[in-house]
Formats: C-alpha cells, sequence, structure tokens
C-alpha cells in the first residue's frame, strides 16, 4: 500500500495566555480532528485509527488526549487512538507512524494530529514533576538544557548575537509578509472563543507576531546568563492543534480523493548529547543518501526555528540557499505549540509546492531523541 496524505491543515497558534487561553487542550485538538475531515469530506466512521502527538502529556493533556479530544468532538467511538510524545517532532512522527501503518496494510485511512496548550500546561512542567529524575547512579552523560545547546550550536557554527537577531527579524518579517499575502489562510482551521468579556471571537490569525528591529532585538536580554539566544531568537510559547488526513492511495482513488502529497523519505536520529538540536543535519543526510538526491534537488525547506542557530546551522553544513530556507518565517514568528508544529510545517511545504508549481519539500525538526526528517512528493 502506498501512503498519501490527502489533506493537512492546522488551528491558528495563540500566544501564551493569549486567544486560545480559555479553550480546552482536548477541545482544541478535537476542533482540529474534525476540522481536517469535514475540509474533505472524509465520512469519520471510515478513519480506522488516529495518532496524535503531545510533548506534555500531563494535566488536561493527561490519559491519551488523543482519544478524548476525538471522542468530545463527537466523532466515532469504534476509532482507535494513539497518542505519543517524540518532542518537538511528535506531530510529525504521528505522520510517518500512521504512514508506516497505511504501508504494511494495517490501516487504510486515519488522521496524525498534535496538540499543546502550552499556556494551561508547559514544558517546564515535566521538569517540576521530576520525569526523568534522579538520573540513573552513574549517569555521566552531557545532556545540556535546550538554551544552553542552542547557544552551543551557534558558537560551534561561528554565529554571534548579530547573526541571530538577524535571523530573528526576517523570520518576523517573512511570516509577516506571507500572512499579508494570504499564504497561511488555506491551512487554517478557525476557532471560535470567548474573550474576557464572555463574547464569541473568531480567531484565524497566528498571534506571535511583532513589528520589531534589529535595533529592539539588540536590547533584549539573552534568556540564559552570558548566551547568545533572546526571546527574539527562540521559539514562542504557544498553543494550537494541527491534523492532516492519510489513506492509502488505493483507497483515496476509490473514494474519489485527489492526495496533495507523499512521504517519499524520512528518517529518525538520536542529536549529539553535546549539542542536543543539531541531529537534524544528519538526519537530512540519511533522507539524500536514501532516495539519491542532492540538496540542489529540493525545491522548498522547512526547518523548524526551535532557536536561530537550528536553521541557520543547517543551512551552513548543507549549502542552502537562504531563500528557499523558511520563506514565509517559521515558529520565532509564528509560534510552536510543540506537539502540533509538524504537521504545520508538512501543511506550509505542501501548499507552497502547490502554489509554486515545484515538486519536492524537506521538513526538517530537531530533537534531543528523535531527530525528525521527511521528503514531500507534491502529487
Amino acid at each position: 500500500m502506498t501512503p498519501v496524505i490527502v489533506d493537512a491543515a492546522r488551528t491558528p497558534f495563540g500566544r501564551r495566555g493569549g486567544w486560545l487561553d480559555s479553550v480546552h487542550a482536548a477541545e482544541l485538538l478535537g476542533h482540529a480532528q474534525r476540522g481536517v475531515l469535514e475540509r474533505t469530506g472524509v465520512d469519520p466512521r471510515l478513519v480506522e485509527q488516529v495518532v496524535g502527538g503531545c510533548v506534555t502529556p500531563l494535566a488536561e493533556q493527561f490519559g491519551n488526549v488523543t482519544r478524548t479530544a476525538w471522542l468530545h468532538a463527537g466523532l466515532p467511538w469504534q476509532t482507535g487512538a494513539t497518542t505519543i510524545d517524540a518532542q518537538c517532532g511528535t506531530a510529525a512522527q504521528a505522520t510517518l507512524l500512521l504512514a508506516g501503518q497505511i504501508a504494511m496494510g494495517a490501516v487504510d485511512v486515519g488522521i496524525a494530529c498534535g496538540v499543546e496548550l502550552m499556556s494551561h500546561v508547559p514544558l517546564t512542567y515535566k521538569v517540576g514533576a521530576g520525569l526523568g529524575t534522579p538520573r540513573p547512579a552513574g549517569w555521566s552523560i552531557d545532556s545540556p538544557d535546550q538554551y544552553t545547546g542552542a547557544d552551543r550550536i551557534a558558537v560551534h557554527r561561528g554565529l554571534g548575537r548579530a547573526d541571530l537577531d538577524a535571523y530573528g527579524l526576517r523570520s518576523q518579517q517573512r511570516a509577516a509578509a506571507a500572512w499579508d499575502a494570504g499564504l497561511f489562510d488555506a491551512q487554517i482551521i478557525p476557532v471560535t472563543v470567548l474573550d474576557a468579556d464572555g463574547r464569541e471571537r473568531v480567531v484565524t490569525r497566528d498571534q506571535g507576531l511583532r513589528e520589531t528591529s534589529l535595533e529592539a532585538l539588540a536590547r533584549l536580554r539573552p534568556v540564559k546568563e552570558g548566551g547568545l539566544h533572546t526571546a527574539g531568537t527562540s521559539s514562542q510559547v504557544s498553543d494550537g492543534a494541527s491534523a492532516a488526513v492519510l489513506m492509502s492511495a488505493e483507497r483515496a482513488h476509490a473514494l474519489g480523493h485527489r492526495p496533495r502529497a507523499r512521504i517519499l523519505s524520512q528518517a529518525v536520529v538520536g542529536g549529539d548529547t553535546t549539542y542536543l538540536l543539531d541531529g537534524l543535519i544528519a538526519a537530512a543526510e540519511r533522507v539524500l543518501a536514501r532516495t539519491g538526491l542532492r540538496m540542489a534537488d529540493i525545491d522548498h525547506l522547512e526547518v523548524n526555528e526551535a532557536f536561530a542557530s537550528v536553521p541557520m546551522s543547517f543551512a551552513r553544513v548543507h549549502g542552502v540557499d537562504e531563500a528557499l530556507l523558511n520563506p514565509l518565517g517559521g515558529a520565532i514568528a509564528l509560534g510552536h505549540p510543540a506537539g502540533a508544529t509538524g504537521i504545520r510545517l508538512i501543511a506550509t511545504a505542501i501548499e507552497e509546492l502547490e502554489r509554486r508549481d515545484k515538486q519536492l519539500a524537506m521538513v526538517a525538526i530537531c530533537a534531543a531523541a528523535a531527530t525528525t526528517c521527511l521528503l514531500l512528493e507534491r502529487l
């Protein structure tokens, strides 16, 4: 069986404590699940498996939030549901796991999805709950926090504070230009929320965009004392959900759906613990080696902007044309609800291939343990 992507979409992304703060995580994810089904006209009863991502499955996101969301949205109880945590690559990993089930003939129709309501369940909650600590006796692996890892990457690649600030400004400017041009409109599932006065408001746009300048960015303090990254060069704490419909090509044809893309190749690697977030370089190398392609063959690149140094390092090592790297901005401007970002990147890549009449896109997402890279072919 050949797995294909019929559609990929997302809710707008809200700032911490912002537009989506009044929504429960399961409600937001269920809205994305139902929304992508309504966009495609797929009968929910045909969906055999939902694989969802959530990086912090605690508090309201605990207990298989994928299943809770599905049921709360009024969708069939017969559908199986699984929730995974693969850190920042979670939604992309959910997509790859579902594609694998389709490829082996276990599923014909499924949904990959992801959610993170970081306003309610911040990633730091994991640390506060003591999960994974203390380490086993004799643990001696250098495993820095994300900010330290990002700063180490910057130093390793010869990137200074001014370089990172310039990238942060570019992300904001590109995202603003893309929104002004309506380039994100088609991937958005609007969300109706209640404002502080109890009135309904329909959210259709990402909240994280900021008007800034190099001078303003230069005045920001580093997140870590003596560090290089600031709030202006780091991904935003955000709320959001995303979902994608996958099918076997044979079932899509039988149902009359036109697939938009397929996953041509994929790789998941562990990152060097010293740098934590630089593993996407090796993941991309593996994907290219498997396909016999070169980076010059790729028409569009989405490299998650966890921190400015991550896509900048990727571009330096692989000789990427800056015009092809995150041309619509990224998580620094749009936000990074960790469990949902992967499908946001996939949706953007597919739409850009269609808009520009191109063929191949690469999506790469850094994570300490499960760095994910996949190659999409437009159909």
